[in-house]
């Protein structure tokens, strides 16, 4: 069943053909972030498999709703009726359309569900309703639905309290593309980049593969990133709004949120967000920032001489961050503007702040290339505030291992070559010694150093234990 034209997505692939294989009732969840390929995954491999499938329409009314669920029924072989006036008059008719399809095995595919769920349409009761009372009793049936609102697909189905409580057969959550995705990916478009372009790729899109399908490959990665979100005619000059508004029903909160971390590269408690973003400390918020999680904008870290007040929230997703250095204040520039950006101080600074943030996304690969895959770690990041005895420190990345080892990290954005400064060699030797004063004295302690293209000068001021580079995290791990 699969198809060549699916990049990577091997273990996704698999469980949906044998979602498909399995000869009993499958209800199916795919969720992930906006633009990750979740359509695209299930048409592709469902294409010529689908007995009906339909796509919610984004903040429309339910009679207009129904209305188009209504159409996309007929479109697969229903005679044409009046338009359901209900959900469980639409789902009834659905149900008699699957009664009547001579496919062996039936599939029905509800793309963006959460957009379905209009408010006091009734939808969520009825849909209960529809796989309660007859899908889950037809071995012939798989159901497969997605959403770009992933908050509205843990809540409302794999946290349901009521009807669909643990009705959820098989999951796929979606992830964008890694690296070595992306690269090829980047050979499937016919693209001629190197390694080193797909990195400024990488820095600015993230893993998504909507943007990526967009660049022109008669282009350079630089006028690609130019031409499609800074330009004012740019394809993806206003993707931002459309990317919280798709996803949030009220987004303004969310993006208060999300401004407000994107001022602060180390992240902020939820006492900081409060004070900076104007948002009410309530459950309100808590719910926000698990939803902003869920949907892979931002994590959660605390070390565990912290209670979990203390925790940090930090902005994780690479277009968002792109957007508020540069896209957010860009109008009116001209054609060449982000060509003219490159090594300015504000560049620099944001290739720095971008890489790391490519390396906590491939902790995986990282780990592969350490050669402790197979070792049991606890991977996060580490801060402690300024004391009498020491000064305030932040360490983006460390993980904590089983063997009694715990690896510490540096990540360097150096195209020409990483060169290490008498400062930062002592920034770095204060961050070892301040955490050997909180981690258990079993614990050896390894400095590893992550460059984009490697160190360069004879005296490097540190002996690190282990030196990588960016082409580790284009690993297959």
């Amino acid at each position: 069943m699969a198809t060549s034209a699916i990049i990577g997505r091997v273990k996704e692939q698999q469980i949906l053909e044998e979602a498909f294989e399995s000869g009993r009732p499958e209800f199916v969840a795919i969720y992930g972030r906006r633009r990750v390929g979740k359509t695209y995954l299930v048409r592709q491999l469902m294409a010529d498999k689908l007995t009906f499938c339909y796509t919610g329409a984004l903040n429309c009314s339910t009679k207009t709703q129904l209305a188009y669920f209504h159409d996309a029924l007929v479109e697969h072989g229903l005679d044409r009726t009046s338009v359901p006036p209900t959900w469980p008059d639409a789902f009834r008719l659905l149900k008699q359309l699957i009664a009547q399809s001579g496919d062996k095995r039936k599939v029905v595919f509800f793309d963006e569900l959460p957009w379905m769920d209009a408010p006091r349409s009734g939808f969520v009761s009825a849909f209960e309703h529809f796989w309660n009372s007859w899908g889950a009793h037809r071995n012939d049936l798989l159901l497969i639905i997605c959403g770009s609102a992933t908050s509205w697909i843990v809540n409302k189905i794999f946290k349901n309290r009521g009807g669909l409580h643990n009705r959820v057969t098989r999951n796929i959550r979606l992830s964008p593309f890694s690296l070595r995705e992306c690269e090829e990916y980047a050979g499937f478009l016919g693209l001629p980049y190197s390694r080193s372009n797909i990195m400024e790729g990488y820095m600015v899109m993230g893993g998504v593969p909507l943007y990526w399908s967009k660049l022109d490959r008669s282009k350079s990665m630089a006028q690609n990133i130019n031409d499609i979100f800074l330009a004012e005619d740019g394809e993806l000059r206003y993707e931002f709004n459309d990317l919280y508004a798709s996803i949030f029903s009220h987004p303004e909160k969310y993006v208060s949120i999300i401004e407000c971390l994107s001022t602060k590269k180390s992240g902020m408690t939820r006492g900081d967000i409060i004070k900076y973003s104007g948002v009410e400390s309530n459950g309100r918020l808590s719910a926000m920032l698990e939803d902003l999680i869920q949907c892979g904008f931002i994590r959660k870290y605390c070390h565990t001489n912290k209670k979990i007040r203390d925790a940090i929230y930090q902005l994780v997703d690479c277009y968002t961050l792109f957007y508020y250095r540069f896209v957010k204040d860009a109008y009116g520039s001209d054609e060449n503007y982000w060509q003219k950006l490159v090594g300015t101080p504000a560049y620099n600074t944001w290739c720095g702040l971008a890489f790391e943030r490519v390396c906590l996304l491939h902790t995986r690969q990282i780990k592969s290339a350490l050669g402790i895959s197979g070792i049991m770690a606890n991977i996060f990041s580490w801060h402690v505030a300024k004391t009498d005895e020491h000064p305030g420190v932040q360490i983006d990345l460390l993980i904590d291992r089983a063997d009694n080892m715990v690896s510490i990290f540096e990540m360097k954005y150096a195209p020409d070559g990483y060169v290490m400064t008498t400062a930062e060699a002592e920034k770095i030797k204060t961050r070892k010694r301040v955490y050997s004063l909180y981690s258990s004295p079993k614990k050896g302690i390894q400095l590893v150093i992550i460059t984009s293209d490697g160190m360069v000068g004879k005296n490097r001021k540190i002996d690190f234990h282990c030196e990588l580079t960016a082409n580790s995290l284009f690993d297959y791990s």
